[in-house]
């Protein structure tokens, strides 16, 4: 049978023990002797010549009986090996050694079959069960019986052993086995075994391990007296892991914080919930290389669960691993709050140093002539901390590794000029290498006390990211305001000129037939000049001060109809997708030049696809929440509109995309774009209060997105929207053509314009309709018409830019002596540029700059009704 190591072992007949032994003791093997062997081979050897020495008829009976003989023995030592008879020395050997091992094991061993019976059981065993034999011997499930508790395990090692599986089991008996008074703890283990030529049994082992149990329990209370020591130290405990989350702190910490320890064990508090600030970064920045223990002596606060302040001093302790991993950390905590230090004036000088040097909002540090660092406060972990990560604690950390190669001369100049004693060293802008397109600024001042490789200088870094993105827009934005203002002059004064034009231009075509030579030079003229009064709106646009006529619009039915003209622009190489937002909130914006934004951006995406490709056209609601969410820091959080265009083209330069909305900017052909197509887009939509953003890749397209603001007002009584430009006018019956107007009229005019051509052409248009017309060339100049005129004035007409007196200031003095004409404005600007400065309540008409005859003789009939 196989012993508890597994080796084999043969099974002594208990019966045959005697009266005053437990067991039989192992028995002397007889060791085999040459002798023997040497004399049954000479005596065969001899047999042999003898039988060979005889004649062959008397030979032949022996030689016969010789070998049934040998058979015999043959035979016979057969049986007698297979039954036990004989054994051969070395195998009895093993297996009396391994018995011998069994036997005299501390532990008790002892094996049953199938059928319960026990086949063998050692000394230690006998002991255990008070028994001097196996007849009188309990197996373990007889012997461990009484609590409930020990029953129960007994039965588990039980089933486990009619499984055919291993076991072990810690049972506590009192009184235990022997009789003696007390208890003692037993470990009881099972597992079946399987003899060669032998039935399939099971192996029991008892143990006493009543000593273990009270080595663990004297272990045991020690631990729990100091952790009640721990806890109740006067200096606080804490232990961080490396993802930040407090794993362990004392109940005298727990008591300064104001928390539960119950809150403890499964990750209820983190680093940050008690670390304020940049003190977390300033423990989490703490580094090592392998196998190395760092301990950090650092002073900060600690935040109460009240949110108060608790000033203390840490020692904070790290051990990493032979891989580098950090390990959680060992941190004391000495209370530095007011009466808990003996000496209060240098504790209160301490705590009031560490809480400016660790809350300012700068960066400090202190570097030794080289640049290596050798102290720093929380904000320069905060904003330093990933340049250093991964680092090996082993290689020193420079502060110049913190920006780029390009700027690492300049801040060094910095640092040697302070290691050398001088001051009013001139701070330094510099780029950060490790974060992007992020700025710092360098402050370096020299220290006292100098040495050779010691603190050398105070490096003192702020962060100008935000700063420089700030004038970046402020710069951007005077850039394109000045812009604005030279297009809106520019675009002011051209008008005038093209007023005169246009102006003669119709009178000239009143008194010319179609069939007359000079009508078609005359047409062209005017042609011309509409389309340089076109290109005027657009600088109008940019400068945001074109006339706007809004009116509240869904874009889904806009775009839609607008689709149609959009596929005839961009041509059938390119595909159009228009994809609708559901339940698009309504708008109130100028529908023409809304229409004129998305045709620009329509046949810019189609310039930049020559050889084909998609535009798409999508709208959706933005809310507040999602506008906040997008970051784009000119545009506050409220409820808009998007309308988004992209296409699949070549894509817009970085070096130029910051360009693209100043007038005159083009990157066509000269003679194939006015470089007032996205100028107008942007002023568009920053007169309606909206914003446009671009992105762009070179090599895979550009999106333009436009959020115009959710109107919220009432849409009833809003003017229904107009056709489409594009919709085509269904073929009517034939009637007989209306009667043409009657644009005669009668009254006396006041015309106050500053540019003579342009006031020559009104009233010689007015005069030709039948109205009397007075002159005036300035605001003074109609004041002074108006007193020495004695009868009534029906109408004024009057520009709104003029020198002395403009237009509105001209009317509240009129209004103010008496005057109550019906005034109409004539300008190039939007309404809007100047309404604001009119009496409040004041009702006029507008006609934007430059008018045909026809639309200011209209214009007046209807203002005097």
């Amino acid at each position: 049978m196989t012993a508890a190591d597994g080796t084999r072992m043969t099974r002594a007949p208990v019966q045959d023990q005697p009266a005053d032994t437990p067991h039989s003791p192992a028995r002397t093997p007889r060791a085999g002797h040459a002798g023997l062997l040497i004399v049954l081979a000479g005596v065969l050897v001899g047999a042999a010549i003898a039988v060979s020495l005889l004649a062959s008829e008397k030979a032949q009976p022996l030689i016969v009986g010789l070998l049934a003989l040998l058979a015999v023995v043959g035979v016979f030592a057969l049986f007698a090996g297979a039954v036990g008879i004989i054994e051969f020395a070395g195998r009895t050997t093993r297996n009396d050694i391994t018995k011998a091992v069994a036997d005299t094991a501390s532990d008790g061993l002892v094996v049953t079959e199938g059928d319960g019976r026990v086949t063998y059981a050692n000394a230690a065993y006998l002991a255990l069960a008070g028994a001097r034999s196996v007849e009188n011997l309990q197996t373990v499930e007889r012997l461990f019986t009484g609590a409930p508790d020990v029953s129960e395990a007994v039965y588990r090692l039980a089933q486990a052993a009619r499984e055919h599986r291993s076991a072990s089991e810690e049972v506590r008996l009192s009184p235990p086995l022997g009789g003696i008074d007390g208890a003692a703890w037993y470990r009881v283990k099972v597992r079946p075994i399987e003899p060669e030529g032998a039935r399939r049994a099971t192996l029991w082992t008892v143990t006493d391990i009543t000593r273990d149990r009270e080595r663990q329990e004297n272990i045991f209370q020690e631990l729990q007296h100091a952790i009640d020591y721990l806890d109740h130290a006067p200096a606080g405990f804490l232990s961080l892991d490396a993802a930040g989350d407090v794993v362990y702190m004392n109940a005298t910490l727990a008591g300064w914080l104001d928390y539960d320890l119950a809150q403890f064990g499964s990750g209820g508090l983190k680093l940050k919930d008690i670390v304020p600030g940049d003190g977390s970064a300033l423990l989490s920045a703490v580094s090592g290389g392998a196998g190395e223990v760092r301990t950090e002596i650092l002073d900060l606060d600690l935040r109460r669960r009240s949110g108060e302040s608790l000033p203390v001093r840490l020692f904070h302790r790290v051990a990493y691993g032979y891989d580098g991993t950090p390990g959680a950390s060992r941190t004391l905590v000495l209370n530095r709050s007011a009466g808990e230090d003996v000496a209060e004036g240098q504790r209160a000088a301490e705590v009031r140093f560490a809480r400016f040097f660790n809350n300012t909002p700068l960066a400090i540090a202190t570097v030794n002539r080289h640049g290596r660092i050798a102290r720093t406060n929380g904000p320069f972990a905060r904003l330093f901390g990933s340049a250093f990560r991964g680092l090996d604690a082993t290689e020193p950390r420079s502060i110049l590794s913190v920006v780029p190669e390009r700027d690492k001369e300049a801040l060094a100049g910095a640092i040697a000029a302070a290691a050398a004693g001088r001051g009013d060293i001139t701070p330094v802008e510099l780029a950060l290498s490790h974060e992007g397109n992020r700025w710092a600024r360098f402050f370096v001042s020299a220290v006292e006390n100098r040495e050779d490789e010691g603190e050398a200088a105070i490096v003192y870094a702020l962060d100008t990211t935000d700063q420089r993105a700030l004038e970046a827009q402020f710069a951007q934005a005077q850039k394109m305001q000045a812009v604005g203002e030279l297009a809106g002059g520019v675009a002011h004064d051209f008008n005038n000129v093209l007023q005169g034009i246009i102006g003669y231009a119709d009178l000239l075509l009143v008194n010319h037939r179609p069939t007359d030579p000079s009508f078609q030079d005359i047409m062209q003229i005017k042609q011309n000049a509409n389309r340089a009064a076109g290109l005027v709106r657009q600088l109008l646009a940019f400068s945001r001060r074109q006339t706007l006529r809004p009116q509240v619009l869904d874009f889904g039915e806009v775009l839609s109809e607008l689709s149609l003209l959009l596929k005839k622009l961009i041509g059938e190489r390119i595909e159009l997708d228009v994809r609708h937002g559901r339940d698009l909130w309504p708008v109130k914006t100028d529908l023409t030049q809304f229409e004129q934004v998305i045709i620009n951006l329509a046949v810019n995406a189609r310039d930049a696809m020559p050889d084909g490709g998609k535009i798409t056209l999508r709208t959706a609601n933005v809310t507040a929440a999602e506008a906040e969410a997008l970051g784009e820091e000119p545009m506050p959080a409220a409820d808009y509109v998007l309308v988004e265009v992209r296409d699949t083209g070549s894509g817009i330069p970085a070096d130029i995309i910051d360009k693209i909305f100043q007038p005159f900017f083009t990157t066509k052909e000269v003679g194939k774009g006015t470089g007032l197509g996205l100028s107008m887009v942007y002023g568009f939509v920053k007169q309606v209060d909206g914003f446009i953003f671009c992105d762009s890749e070179p090599g895979k397209g550009t999106t333009f997105r436009i959020y115009l603001p959710r109107f919220a007002g009432e849409t009833q009584g809003e003017e229904p929207l107009p056709a489409p430009i594009q919709t085509p006018v269904p073929a009517r019956p034939a009637a007989a053509p209306a009667p043409a107007p009657d644009l005669t009229g009668h009254g006396t005019v006041l015309l106050v314009e500053d540019e003579d051509a342009v006031r020559a052409f009104g009233a010689r248009a007015l005069q030709q309709r039948g109205y009397k017309v007075l002159e005036a060339s300035s605001g003074v100049d109609a004041l002074r018409v108006v007193e020495e005129h004695t009868g009534d004035i029906d109408l004024i007409v009057s520009d709104v830019v003029m020198p002395e007196m403009d237009g509105p200031t001209l009317l509240g003095e009129l209004r103010r002596r008496g005057t109550k004409a019906k005034i109409i404005f004539v300008s190039g600007y939007a309404e809007e540029a100047f309404s604001k400065n009119l009496p409040e309540g004041e009702e006029f008409a507008f006609l934007p700059k430059p008018f045909t005859l026809k639309q200011l003789i209209e214009q007046v009939k209807t203002t005097l009704g």
